[in-house]
């Protein structure tokens, strides 16, 4: 086993949506403390090409607002591993998340009510905004 399948073996992933990067803008919260805190584990947070492609997308066709948000995503999202679902999944951004969740049996840290209620359905713990100052686990990691 290589030292990179090992590390990848010991530290938990973390499915990131891409509103999961506009928290730190949104609500003064650093979500890699944050989630620190909340697991006590060590975690690699996980960022999918599709998520990817929705924020390049929102950075140059979104409102000013939306671009400059998107812009500031992008550019934290380049902090984290960037892995491939399989390509099939080349359109919606939740259902390559949803997939990924199920076959990586790992957490998801989105505020999307619709993506929670379809992880939640499947039994995929979900990272959330809690009173816009902390995160929650809704399920067990």
């Amino acid at each position: 086993m290589t030292k990179e399948t090992k590390k990848l073996k010991e530290a938990l992933k973390i499915i990131l949506d891409s509103n999961a990067l506009f928290v730190p803008l949104q609500f003064k919260i650093d979500i890699i403390e944050e989630l620190e805190m909340l697991l006590k584990t060590k975690f690699e947070p996980i960022l999918l090409p599709q998520v990817r492609r929705e924020l390049e997308k929102l950075a140059t066709k979104g409102s000013p607002k939306m671009r400059k948000n998107a812009s500031y995503a992008l550019k934290l999202a380049e902090k984290y591993k960037l892995v491939e679902v399989c390509e099939e999944f080349s359109g919606l951004p939740d259902d390559a998340i949803v997939v990924a969740a199920c076959t990586w049996k790992c957490p998801v840290f989105t505020n999307d009510r619709q993506l929670r209620k379809r992880l939640r359905d499947i039994n995929v713990p979900v990272i959330y905004v809690r009173q816009k100052s902390r995160l929650e686990v809704d399920g067990r990691i």
